[in-house]
């Protein structure tokens, strides 16, 4: 080589490509090699590996990924020092290591520890993508080290490497600046630590759950979206309203992601320049199936009722005006049938407003309908990327994807599946329409709704209002303002953001005022009704999914926002209501009596709520199981109300409906008063899941048991139950009950199993004859009733009983001696 220079910056690699080194002063590289690179020149690096900084040599530009270091002069000679965390330089050191034995692992034919290895090795290096991608908060950050020194000491105790001792933060304790004793006291913590943790691992491969598994099940899928950047001719400030929509069911299907876009034509943050991504999840087997699946974006302008408005000094500002919408069709994408690409931009014409009284959600469908659109250059553009992934592989996956700026719309509604631990309270409420008269004045209103959450105090609940994902909160909402119409047509969602425990004690109230044009009579106008609804009704649920026609009062502008003059009067009409408006006022009339000082107002005004709550339930009956604790004499009529409840409220709310099972059972361990309701009750769980409707739900129910199951007592109540049923079903006719109970048999084993394996580790094994005895009478029971002459169903009782018994023969063999099951 005839000129070589210094290297400045490019000082610490590793190698990409295995290097063969041909050569005479070829240095040979493998996949993974760290090298200090000390000059360049034509194509080639010279330097060393660290691992043999004896042996120097060339090897080519291209097979070395540069990485960033800082070099330090030790006795004259340069010292590399990478500038990654210590954590991840740890797990890096901690992979190669793991890799030499992993080879040896395969060629020695331990194969389970192979498996386990590389699952292990392969969890590590996801980890280690997520600490490189600099995006995690302080907490998670902290969590995600905990979990990686975790998983590394464990991998080396297994390996019998050398253990490294940590101080509880999981940092490695220098020996030199550590006493003996504490180095000493850390040793025997950290041995302990992960002594359990080969015991925990150990119980669950006894069990045969693995979480992995349960929670990779989850058929959920996300949508990633960025928007490069947005060409119109504002001149004013602008809400840009994405989300996805289903022209079939003419209405939008997610959460609205909303960017603020400045006058100027850049967003009004400018720091999310080129950073305005969103994230649409829980998009399910349904979504995927949809006929057609579209990303709109509608865009509203902020300022003067006419952009023509000559004089702006006189004009009302702040006001919400309709501008126009772009729409992209999204469903080959979303089905996978074109390939999809985040760097891949598209562009997405914008159609603005013909009249500046046209509704968006109208201008939609006229969009979808047009053959041609003469957008002349206007539109968005975005990059767009499929991904079937739910948000936690996402964050593991694809981590550049998933960063600090990216925004995350949930649909509205549930996932498909509601994983054990996903807590969600999200009331969406939406203004529908609404038809105002135009009373003294001479020409229609110019009606803006504005809507507040309010405590059962009357006051304003500070920042309770989301207008879109990626937006800080909002105290209060206003509408888009039409101009000079009857009828409005509003459909704008919002979603209320409170505490679960405050739901019971919040209302919303809406305001109606009239926007003039001219600011100085815009002053002077004060809101001319009201109307209100409370998120929870008089027995405890919440306020039903779907429309809601509420009652207007007017009157004196401060009585309308006095929680005294409305608290008790009516705020909804019945759905079963039949009576005309005029004859609602009459009756309103007579009910106000004149003295609140409020007047029930002709005026229609529709909303659109829907509850995605883990926490509240729509459903009386289920309700009455979950707060049984509030009336214990109502117990026995509420688990068989339980068996009443229609199959998706109940999966809504699988874990708490199970909680409040086992602990009405292990509170009253004691009796047997309940057990064959709580058994039923659990069956009809268990075989409501199994339907082919729910099916996909088994996913939680496995989550359930193996995560979040803790009744230590229950498989005795539970063997007991399920034997007399066996006892009574040979004896005499088997009845549709024996037949529900044979078809759940697989998961009420997995819950005895469960419960069994649970109160042996507590109890370090003890009763255990007294289990095997049970087992055995089970089996006893079992033989009878197939070796029953009573006739009838015994026929079809015997033939379910040889379909599902082979279930629980893999889970009992865990625990119950095999010999003994033969």
């Amino acid at each position: 080589m005839s000129c070589w220079a210094r290297t400045s910056k490019e000082k610490y690699g590793v190698a990409i490509w295995n290097f063969k080194g041909t050569g005479e002063y070829h240095l040979p590289l493998q996949i993974g090699d760290t090298v200090h690179i000390l000059e360049f020149g034509e194509g080639w690096y010279r330097g060393y590996t660290l691992k043999n900084t004896s042996v120097w040599g060339i090897f080519p530009i291209s097979f070395i990924k540069v990485k960033k270091a800082r070099v330090e002069m030790r006795d004259g000679r340069e010292t590399i020092i990478s500038s990654e965390l210590p954590m991840v330089q740890e797990i890096t050191t901690t992979l190669r290591e793991w890799a030499h034995n992993w080879r040896q692992v395969y060629l020695e034919g331990g194969k389970a520890l192979f498996l386990r290895l590389g699952h292990m090795m392969r969890e590590l290096m996801e980890r280690r993508s997520q600490l490189l991608s600099g995006t995690l908060p302080k907490d998670k950050l902290q969590e995600l080290k905990q979990q990686v020194t975790s998983k590394m000491d464990y991998g080396n105790k297994i390996l019998t490497l050398d253990l490294v001792v940590r101080d509880d933060e999981g940092n490695i304790l220098d020996p030199e600046s550590t006493s003996v004793v504490s180095l000493f006291r850390a040793h025997c913590k950290t041995t302990s630590r992960i002594t359990q943790r080969i015991n925990e691992e150990s119980c669950s491969d006894q069990s045969g759950i693995n979480q992995t598994d349960v929670f990779s099940s989850s058929p959920t899928h996300s949508l990633y979206v960025c928007v490069r950047n947005f060409v119109c001719k504002l001149g004013e400030e602008a809400e840009l309203f994405m989300s996805l929509y289903d022209p079939a069911e003419q209405k939008i299907i997610s959460e609205n992601f909303l960017i603020r876009w400045a006058h100027t034509g850049l967003p009004k943050e400018i720091e999310k320049l080129n950073n305005l991504k969103v994230v649409f999840t829980d998009l399910g087997r349904k979504e995927l199936s949809r006929e057609k699946l579209l990303l709109v974006c509608q865009i509203v302008r902020v300022g003067r009722m006419d952009l023509k408005e000559a004089n702006v000094r006189k004009a009302t500002l702040g006001l919400r005006r309709p501008l126009g919408v772009s729409v992209m069709d999204v469903t080959e994408i979303v089905k996978g049938k074109v390939e999809s690409d985040e760097d891949k931009q598209h562009f997405i014409p914008f159609v603005q407003v013909a009249a500046e009284n046209d509704f968006l959600h109208s201008l939609i469908k006229k969009v979808i309908e047009a053959k041609d659109i003469n957008h002349k250059g206007q539109g968005l553009w975005v990059s767009i990327k499929m991904l079937n992934w739910d948000l936690k592989q996402l964050q593991k996956e694809q981590p550049h994807l998933l960063d600090r700026g990216t925004v995350v719309a949930r649909k509205m509604g549930f996932p498909e599946i509601i994983m054990p631990g996903d807590v969600r309270n999200d009331i969406y409420v939406t203004l529908v329409q609404g038809e105002f008269d135009k009373c003294n004045k001479t020409t229609q209103k110019n009606v803006e709704v504005t809507m507040v959450v309010c405590s059962e105090e009357g006051e304003v609940i500070s920042n309770a209002i989301s207008l879109g994902t990626g937006d800080r909160n909002v105290s209060e909402f206003q509408s888009t303002v039409y101009y000079q119409l009857k009828h409005q047509h509003w459909m704008e969602t919002v979603k209320v953001s409170i505490p679960i425990e405050d739901v019971q004690k919040t209302h919303l109230r809406f305001t109606f005022k009239h926007r003039p044009s001219s600011d100085s009579k815009d002053k002077g106008e004060k809101n001319f009704a009201m109307a209100f609804v409370r998120l929870m009704r008089p027995d405890g649920t919440t306020l039903r999914d779907g429309e809601h026609d509420l009652v207007l009062y007017k009157g004196d502008s401060r009585k309308l926002e006095d929680i005294n003059m409305y608290r008790n009067l009516l705020s909804t009409r019945s759905n079963g209501e039949q009576q005309s408006r005029h004859s609602l006022v009459s009756t309103m009339k007579g009910t106000l009596g004149g003295a609140s000082g409020l007047s029930c107002s002709r005026d229609s005004f529709q909303i659109a709520t829907l509850i995605c709550s883990t926490k509240l339930t729509q459903n009386v009956d289920l309700l009455g199981l979950l707060k049984w604790r509030s009336n214990p004499s109502l117990l026995e009529q509420n688990l068989r109300k339980l068996m009443k409840v229609e199959g998706g409220e109940v999966v809504k709310f699988l874990q708490d409906t199970l909680d409040a099972l086992f602990t009405i059972m292990m509170e009253n361990a004691e009796t047997d008063a309940y057990d064959c309701l709580i058994f039923d009750a659990l069956v009809f769980v268990i075989n409501l899941i199994a339907d082919k409707k729910f099916q996909h739900f088994n996913a939680v129910l496995e989550a359930y048991i193996c995560l979040h199951f803790s009744a230590t007592l229950a498989y005795k109540k539970l063997i007991v139950v399920l034997t007399s049923y066996l006892e009574q079903s040979s004896k005499e006719e088997p009845n549709e009950k024996m037949m529900v109970t044979f078809k759940g048999l697989e998961y009420i084993f997995k819950f005895i199993v469960r419960s069994r394996s649970l109160f042996s580790k507590l109890y370090e094994g003890k009763e255990e004859a007294e289990f095997e005895l049970s087992i055995q009478k089970f089996f006893q029971a079992l033989n009878a009733v197939m070796g029953s002459a009573v006739e009838g169903s015994i026929i079809l009782a015997q033939g379910y009983a040889l379909r599902y018994v082979p279930t629980i023969l893999q889970d009992l063999a865990r625990i119950f001696n095999p010999a003994l099951l033969r």
